[in-house]
């Protein structure tokens, strides 16, 4: 519609200038339907909750569960099945208040319309709003529906929060080319979009899904919910523990059966070997750390939405940030002024007062540029909300002149006590520039070349000069300079003459204006960059702007348009490309997928409508808490509570360290689990009597799985875990390596303890079972040692880790020597049995030790 004549859209809508007929309204209410945003795929809590058991890992533990109630396991059964159902619980939580995209989108939706029917201006409710309808539209006013202007009078919109547009577009009725871009379709209105200035009157020319937002709303319900790679991770490893638990089981069951065992006696030898094989702690070893995890990241300003995301921060390798509100604060600023032939910066940012004027470097009084500020400050329509200055009544632009002025101690409301303002000649897009009438001046701004036609004199320091030809050519290359830096310039001028307010007017000077770079963003990009993380910006503003602010924070390379785009191959352009601007939401989708095509994890982030879409589909969506509406924020999985770049710099090292905690626990669990299976297996090979009963099996599980697994998950990063490239995205959580480590070590245990059984064997079964139970529990408390001393953190860092030995070591005292010894069927133990475990013990680090120094120097050797 953009591309046509206004008198032609009203046509093709069936319309008039006066509105629509009752009648007519309600027959394409019935056509079209509601507007408003229409929810496809509904959430279901049931489907939510099933999908938690849709995993091989949960399936092995299921089976276990059934196992080990066929054969009278009670307590084994129950445990496992206590894990289950705690595990399906927290995911479900998770997951259920996550699906909850589309219910922002309605609330975006403006609750009112004013719409001409029957040639009158009634109000009605906006979802009742249809095509063809004529809306009208003024300052403060959310936007209805996409709709063509077909009127406008000095009117302006802010759509931040759909195209990524950091300024205020001046809108017109002006027909435009029918391939321009979505950000400059400047003669059409976009539903949820907010009039920042002026009035106008518009025909609506689409409703409910058929607007941008509703388009926006159809690719969050297309893009599918993404596996995280740490829910890949631990599906393959299910996957591998599952065939394991079975072979292992098989060939002991075929190995007693030729032996001679009885069929009965296998099985259930098996079958405690299966649930001795599970380790049916890690699914809640694993979401309890991720939890912790998220404990630790609301510290640090990152609010986790889904908790495998936790993971999914630290193998992220490149993160595509929005610019508006993300990179830069969404809140202009006055960066520069030009006045008595001198260049000030002006220091501060944002809507905050705090600042200063400095001339090469050093402070400057604002006392002979005060007339120039002056003028900002009357020649303004803008306001602020609430004492801290946090919302703006007005245009953005008018409200970085308020806070200039203020810098400088000039206060709008005591400005307008001192004048009286008597007229007003209004912005529009034709005259450029606005004045205000006051009792003996006229205040002027706009544009710098518009300004500078209507003087004739120009004021430095106090006194009144000619404006010749060389002082406008001087005064042109300043704000070519100003504007290849992509700063936004106003001229500023006034009128001793209040019968003449733009003629013969006396030039001051210009103020230039940007969205400015968030504080820190800068070092927090030099770190991702350190960390091997690649820094996209992605925008709806212009390139221009793009490139400087990209520039500022030291993100390097290519720049391209939305319109590029179209024309090349992405696949093979995109890792040349760091500045993406002009694009619309499919563009961000495309970006997303060609990154993901070259083995990235992708983080997006963003804080507009239009981001939703990339936020859902990218690895991990990340959000502003406090300027990202509710849209984006729903289908982010995680959400910066300070909205500072940094924060997610700090995120990912958090992710690193918790990956890195839950492949200790992993190696811990693992080669924990194999020394215990070995153990039974080879007992069962050589015809010995079983080394651990059904209940040893299980407590060793609970005291070693338990408290000292969980407690690894709280170990802190490495101190140098920045300074490492991402993990390759299709690394397993067992790589090669800890593969190596955990089955060196699993056989270790195994044998040493298998060991310690037969010695003691000759003394009794209670005796040797007590002695071969006692030193498992021992040997996987030590087993902690190995594993941390792989990681550069010192061992008393984790104090909850050091709690945890001490009570696993408390529990099995207790079941030595307590009552308790008789239902697990243990014997007493005297100073010399745990000389015996103790000597053992320190053997046993030795020997994994000493097995890991070889493989490392076989490795270096074959490199």
């Amino acid at each position: 519609m953009h591309d046509q004549k206004k008198e032609d859209v009203l046509k093709k809508l069936q319309t008039s200038e006066n509105g629509l007929s009752n009648e007519e309204a309600k027959a394409r209410l019935q056509k079209y339907g509601k507007n408003e945003i229409i929810d496809e795929d509904p959430i279901n809590p049931w489907k939510i909750l099933l999908s938690q058991f849709n995993s091989p890992l949960i399936w092995l533990l299921i089976a276990a569960t059934i196992i080990s109630l066929a054969v009278g396991e009670f307590i084994d059964a129950i445990v496992i099945a206590l894990i289950l159902i705690l595990n399906a619980l927290l995911g479900f939580i998770q997951e259920y208040k996550a699906e909850q995209s589309i219910e922002a989108l309605k609330k975006m939706a403006a609750p009112h319309a004013r719409v001409m029917r029957n040639n009158e201006t009634i109000d009605i409710t906006s979802t009742l709003v249809v095509p063809g309808d004529i809306i009208l539209l003024e300052t403060g006013d959310k936007v209805p529906a996409d709709a063509r202007l077909i009127e406008v009078h000095d009117f302006a919109t802010q759509e931040a929060a759909l195209t990524g547009e950091s300024f205020p577009v001046d809108k017109s009725d002006q027909i435009l080319p029918a391939d321009t871009a979505l950000a400059d379709r400047l003669n059409m209105v976009f539903a949820g979009t907010i009039i920042t200035r002026g009035r106008a009157k518009a025909v609506v020319t689409g409703t409910a899904m058929k607007t941008e937002m509703g388009k926006i709303a159809t690719l969050i319900t297309e893009s599918h919910e993404k596996v995280t790679p740490l829910q890949k991770k631990l599906q393959q490893l299910g996957k591998f523990l599952t065939i394991t638990v079975i072979i292992v089981a098989l060939l002991i069951f075929t190995a007693g059966i030729l032996k001679g065992n009885s069929l009965l006696e296998m099985f259930l030898v098996a079958v405690a070997l299966a649930v001795a094989s599970i380790p049916e702690g890690l699914p809640a070893v694993i979401t309890i750390s991720l939890a912790i995890g998220v404990k630790q990241m609301v510290r640090r300003n990152a609010l986790i939405r889904k908790l495998p995301s936790v993971e999914t921060l630290g193998s992220v390798s490149v993160i595509c940030s929005d610019k508006t509100g993300t990179l830069t604060r969404n809140e202009m600023t006055v960066t520069k002024l030009y006045v008595n032939d001198k260049e000030y910066d002006v220091t501060g940012s944002g809507y905050k007062v705090e600042g200063q004027f400095e001339q090469n470097g050093k402070k400057v009084n604002a006392n002979s540029f005060s007339k120039l500020l002056e003028i900002g400050s009357l020649c303004n329509n803008a306001k602020f909300s609430g004492e801290k200055q946090i919302k703006v009544l007005g245009d953005p632009t008018e409200a970085a002149l308020l806070i200039s002025a203020k810098k400088a101690g000039l206060q709008q409301v005591k400005l307008n006590q001192q004048y009286k303002r008597i007229d007003e000649l209004s912005f529009s897009s034709e005259r450029k520039r606005m004045t205000t009438i006051y009792d003996n001046e006229s205040y002027t701004k706009g544009a710098p070349d518009v300004i500078l036609d209507l003087c004739d004199r120009i004021l430095i320091n106090g006194k009144l000069e000619r404006l010749t030809r060389i002082k406008k050519k001087e005064i042109h290359k300043k704000i070519e300079e100003f504007g290849s830096q992509a700063l936004r310039v106003l001229g500023f001028a006034y009128n001793d003459k209040t019968a003449k307010p733009e003629q013969d007017m006396i030039f001051v000077g210009l103020q230039a204006m940007i969205d400015p770079p968030r504080e820190k963003v800068k070092e927090a990009v030099k770190k991702c960059q350190t960390a091997g993380i690649r820094v996209i910006m992605v925008t709806g503003d212009h390139i221009q702007t793009a490139q400087a602010v990209a520039k500022e924070i030291g993100i390097t390379g290519k720049a391209v348009t939305g319109s590029d785009m179209e024309k090349l191959d992405l696949n093979k352009e995109i890792e040349h490309i760091n500045v993406f601007a002009r694009v619309n939401p499919e563009h961000k989708l495309k970006i997303i997928e060609a990154l993901r095509n070259q083995g990235n994890i992708i983080a997006m982030t963003g804080d507009g409508v239009n981001d939703a879409p990339a936020l859902k589909k990218a690895d991990i969506g990340i959000s502003m808490g406090i300027n990202g509406t509710d849209v984006a924020k729903e289908a982010a999985d995680m959400i910066l509570t300070d909205d500072h770049f940094e924060s997610i710099v700090n995120a990912v090292e958090e992710g690193r360290g918790i990956f890195d905690n839950i492949r200790k626990f992993v190696n811990y669990l693992l080669s924990c689990n194999l020394g215990e299976v070995l153990l039974i297996f080879l007992a069962t090979l050589f015809g010995m009597p079983l080394p651990l009963t059904a209940i040893q099996i299980l407590w060793v599980n609970l005291v070693t799985d338990g408290l000292p697994a969980v407690a690894l998950g709280m170990d802190p990063p490495e101190k140098d875990i920045m300074n490492h490239p991402p993990r390759p995205a299709k690394e397993h959580i067992v790589s090669k390596n800890l593969l190596f480590r955990l089955s060196s070590s699993g056989l270790l245990i195994g044998l040493v303890s298998l060991a310690l059984f037969m010695f003691y064997l000759p003394s009794g079964i209670i005796k040797a079972q007590t002695i071969a139970f006692t030193s498992l529990v021992v040997f996987e408390i030590v087993r902690l040692y190995n594993i941390r001393s792989h990681y550069n953190i010192n061992w008393f860092a984790n104090k909850f880790l050091i709690v945890a030995i001490i009570i696993s070591l408390g529990l099995q005292l207790l079941v030595l020597y307590s009552p308790l010894k008789k239902f697990f069927g243990t014997a007493l133990l005297g100073l010399t049995d745990w000389l015996y475990i103790a000597g053992t013990a320190v053997v046993l680090v030795i020997l994994i030790k000493v097995t890991e120094k070889v493989k490392e120097t076989i490795t270096s050797k074959t490199q």
